[in-house]
């Protein structure tokens, strides 16, 4: 019975950690160009930053509604990064129990 679920468990672990690097590469980009570091009119990390928000907008947004940015620093990327660490361990250990 756990053979038919492992292929699915590995998919869904896939796609979280694909999601996750998702996350990390917006707040590093975000950061850079903050800080001057990359160009905020850089044409290709403006197109970068596009793709990733819609990716990253909608998942923020709902965790901005029930928890508000503090003293305004939005706080919603690294709750989504501990999210999506929380189910990939979760996802890892019933893998393992599968086996």
């Amino acid at each position: 019975m756990g053979a038919i679920f492992e292929p699915f468990l590995y998919v869904i672990g896939l796609l979280v950690d694909i999601y996750f690097k998702i996350v990390v590469v917006q707040v590093v980009l975000y950061w850079l160009m903050h800080f001057k570091v990359l160009e905020p009119s850089n044409k290709y990390a403006l197109k970068t930053v596009e793709i990733l928000d819609k990716l990253t907008l909608p998942v923020y947004k709902k965790i901005g509604e029930k928890i508000p940015p503090i003293s305004g620093f939005d706080f919603s990327p690294f709750i989504l990064m501990l999210a999506l660490i929380f189910v990939g361990r979760l996802i890892m250990r019933l893998s393992a129990l599968m086996l």
